[in-house]
């Protein structure tokens, strides 16, 4: 699991722009409820009076209020007003460490005196003349205070400032002031505040989102780009170790799987740390006592996830797998349709994939249901947490110990971090699935070749090929299996000479032809190229002096002039014609509207069998290569065709070797060697007439396919 997080080690400039951006992201996500409580608390209750420090008061109030300061207090306000013109009292600060002492300062008196003139009990004007005139000192005036705030309980700081504001919001009135405007104008401000929050959040939203695109766009693309390379290096035994559809299923699902979940990290798990973190950071701040709340809903979040997790992950690790075997199931039916359709198995084919497309189905069904759960059970939590904390904090505002506004930012704190914990097990669920899928990936990229190049490699030794290919007693047995497919071969393949290896089923004449370009490498003994052995050599050298036809011809989408030139780019059109000559394509290729530039479509479907091999051949042929090796490439041709291309090939290709594993005796009966294999050994080697006088094995083949009279001479060229 953590290989996914390791696939963003290449791009640390893009994951460290990522993570400044959801930092900004989040603080603006997270100042949004605090201007949502001042606008409810400030904006609209207090009229858009923000502190309890008046930006301007009557001298008659500032001498009131000081009645109630201690010397402290007073000091710590004094020198920050001003008196104007008028008599009033100016504020000429706007620091904020200084403002908020004042507030503290002016608070309680505040609270103290708009009781005062507000009760019945006392006469105000009588103990302001009183105080004047001696008989009641400052002590007992801070007396009083002391009392009147035992009397106000266990009132919160945010109460004291809110009534505080009251008082300064009469004391505007009482100056003539507009407080329909105040409220406006502090509305307004914090209005555009919140949309330019609002704004550089969405900015800052829409960049995540296309760097994270665009990071895990490069991860994807990176690692089909290192499957694709390691696919190509493979050699026949790990290619079986793979099959087809699991390594299409990992160079297309799996990777699409860890690229999603690269977008889903790189947006939401980097983001709900720095969210969950600040919300609680934020809650603490809030002091509303109701952090508990939090705690409850973080739990109950928890039990859902580890619930969810023991059900989901063991269906993720599955799901993979069974995507392999539909996609197995499907390119076997899609490949053989007409054996089906021949032997009347649609029937059953179809069974087979019903039931490979529902176990996929039910695999899928059950995580859908158990995701589908995960959200309504969310919702639940979260709607219950909202309902406790509105309960609770219903409690707080009775008793005066919460404002309206407090409380709302506290639900919004908490659901983001609620939410929070629901990104995280959101992508903890998905974690596994893709989990696995860079297992699979990883299985691909950590397998190495069973063959590859020498660390000193003897190319230069070999830059004038002459085409002596010589087996030195060769053994060879297939990875896994208990005994050689390949015993003691020897002999030697000289150019200008055709060599034709032939032999009954399964006697290994396709597993020798492919030792020579390295398909598989020999288990003992040495095959060699002009005396230098293969392994010895890159495997680029080795395959470049070779003209390889597959028994299956295989054409590649494109035109028959792009499949003629895949050799190389050197090719030249005349080189091209030539080659299509000698392999007696021309006659169908001139008869296209666009010849040469005709459309081949995916693996040749568009041309027949014979068409197909012809131009197979022709492929090798144009490359002009030393060594031509034909793994019975003459099967698809009739006898007419078969005849007329060897004889324009022997001519065509005088200096190089020929090797040919062929069925039919026609095909190599005029080659200057015959090798017979038989059981994976050699039965006999020598030419046609040789071979019919002391070799069972051969003349058991040629009674089988021949007549007398051929047998006599009768198939002279």
């Amino acid at each position: 699991m953590f290989k996914i997080f390791r696939y963003l080690k290449d791009s640390k400039a893009m994951v460290l722009s990522i993570i400044v951006l959801l930092v900004i992201q989040a603080g603006c996500d997270l100042s949004l409820p605090q201007y949502t409580s001042d606008i409810v608390d400030v904006g609209i209750q207090q009229g858009g009076i923000e502190r309890a420090t008046p930006e301007i008061m009557r001298k008659e109030t500032y001498e009131n209020l000081t009645l109630f300061m201690t010397e402290e207090e007073i000091q710590s306000v004094e020198p920050y007003y001003t008196e104007n013109s008028e008599g009033n009292y100016e504020l000429n600060t706007k620091d904020a460490q200084v403002l908020d002492a004042m507030d503290q300062a002016l608070g309680m008196p505040m609270l103290i005196l708009e009781s005062l003139q507000e009760s019945e009990e006392y006469d105000f004007g009588q103990m302001r003349q009183a105080f004047e005139s001696g008989m009641i000192t400052k002590d007992q005036m801070l007396n009083m205070r002391n009392e009147a705030e035992a009397s106000f309980g266990n009132m919160s700081e945010s109460i004291i400032q809110q009534k505080a504001n009251l008082f300064v919001k009469d004391e505007y009135r009482a100056l003539g002031m507009d407080l329909d405007a105040i409220q406006m104008n502090y509305l307004k401000y914090k209005g555009i505040q919140m949309l330019g929050m609002a704004i550089i959040m969405t900015v800052a939203s829409i960049l995540v989102s296309l760097l994270a695109a665009k990071t895990a766009a490069g991860i994807g693309r990176t690692l089909r780009q290192n499957v694709f390379n390691k696919v190509v290096s493979f050699s026949n035994a790990e290619m079986d170790q793979f099959s087809t559809a699991s390594l299409i299923t990992r160079s297309t699902n799996d990777i699409q799987q860890i690229q999603m979940v690269e977008v889903m990290l790189l947006r939401m798990v980097c983001y709900a740390p720095i969210i969950g973190i600040g919300g609680i950071v934020k809650v603490l701040n809030t002091k509303t006592g109701m952090s508990w709340i939090i705690v409850v809903a973080v739990a109950a979040i928890m039990v859902l996830v580890l619930i969810l997790m023991a059900l989901a992950m063991p269906k993720f690790k599955k799901m993979q797998d069974l995507v392999d075997r539909l996609n197995l199931v499907s390119r076997e039916i899609l490949t053989g349709i007409p054996v089906i359709r021949a032997f009347s198995r649609e029937k059953h084919e179809e069974e087979r994939f019903e039931e490979a497309n529902s176990n996929l189905m039910k695999t899928q069904l059950f995580t859908n249901r158990v995701m589908t759960f995960m959200m309504p059970a969310m919702m639940f939590i979260m709607n219950g947490i909202s309902v406790l904390i509105v309960w609770t904090g219903a409690h707080g505002i009775d008793q005066g110990n919460l404002q309206v506004g407090d409380m709302m930012a506290f639900i919004t704190y908490t659901m983001q971090i609620v939410m929070s914990f629901l990104m995280l097990t959101m992508i903890s669920i998905m974690l596994p699935r893709a989990g696995v899928a860079a297992d699979r990936i990883e299985e691909v990229l950590r397998t190495e070749p069973s063959i590859h190049d020498a660390d000193q490699v003897r190319d230069e030794e070999l830059k004038d090929v002459k085409g002596y290919v010589a087996f030195n007693d060769v053994c060879f047995r297939y990875p896994g299996a208990d005994e050689d497919a390949l015993e003691h071969i020897s002999f030697t393949a000289k150019p200008g000479e055709t060599t034709a290896i032939i032999g009954s089923t399964g006697c290994g004449k396709s597993t020798l032809i492919h030792l020579i370009p390295r398909f598989y490498d020999v288990t003992s003994g040495s095959i060699t190229i002009d005396g230098i052995d293969i392994r010895e050599l890159s495997r680029n050298k080795v395959r470049s002096t070779l003209g390889f036809v597959p028994q299956k011809g295989v054409l590649f989408s494109g035109t028959i002039e792009s499949n003629l030139k895949f050799g190389g780019e050197w090719i030249t059109d005349e080189e091209m014609k030539s080659a299509a000559e000698v392999a007696q394509a021309t006659e169908f290729i001139e008869t296209k509207k666009d010849t040469y530039k005709s459309p081949i479509a995916q693996g040749g479907t568009n041309v027949s069998g014979g068409q197909k091999q012809r131009l197979s051949i022709a492929r090798a042929i144009a490359k002009n290569p030393k060594i031509f090796l034909f793994d019975d490439s003459f099967s698809a041709l009739d006898y007419k065709t078969d005849v007329v291309l060897r004889k324009a090939l022997k001519e065509k290709v005088a200096d190089a070797a020929v090797i040919i594993v062929a069925q039919r005796i026609s095909t190599i009966l005029h080659a200057d060697q015959i090798i017979v294999l038989e059981d994976g050994h050699v039965a006999g080697i020598g030419r046609h007439e040789e071979l019919m006088k002391n070799c069972e094995a051969y003349q058991e083949i040629a009674k089988s396919q021949l007549s007398e009279a051929e047998l006599k001479g009768g198939l002279a060229s």
